[in-house]
């Protein structure tokens, strides 16, 4: 079974959102979600979230390309997290090219585009938040 890791805050999910898991899941048989938690958007993103860590988590466990949610709670976890998950491919949107090639030495690394028309921040812009 190959297995495949993601890691986001996933907040105001949408399409794009979508598209990524999608793709992310279709590189191998098992996708896992490392999820931001509210403590880590915070103190480290410094993002404040409209849905908390739990309905974030909530929506993804809905979404069928996703078979396992993780709690994300710092940088520094995803090395181990490969470790532990026996991760055969690392994948990151391309906003990330190059900042996680360091785990190359434990996996495969791939850098997917964005859906270029979307993003949280966007909405958030749109919304006037």
């Amino acid at each position: 079974m190959k297995k495949v890791i993601t890691y986001g805050t996933f907040d105001l999910l949408h399409y794009g959102h979508i598209n990524l898991l999608r793709r992310a899941k279709a590189l191998g048989d098992y996708l896992i979600v490392a999820l931001s938690t509210d403590e880590f958007n915070w103190n480290e993103k410094h993002k404040k979230c409209y849905f908390s860590y739990e309905q974030r988590k909530q929506l993804l466990e809905a979404i069928r390309y996703v078979d396992l949610v993780i709690p994300e709670t710092g940088w520094e976890q995803k090395s181990g997290d490969v470790r532990e998950f026996r991760v055969d491919t690392f994948v990151m949107g391309d906003d990330w090219e190059g900042k996680f090639d360091f785990l190359r030495e434990q996996c495969e690394v791939v850098y997917l585009p964005r859906t270029p028309e979307i993003s949280s921040t966007q909405i958030k812009r749109d919304l006037g938040r």
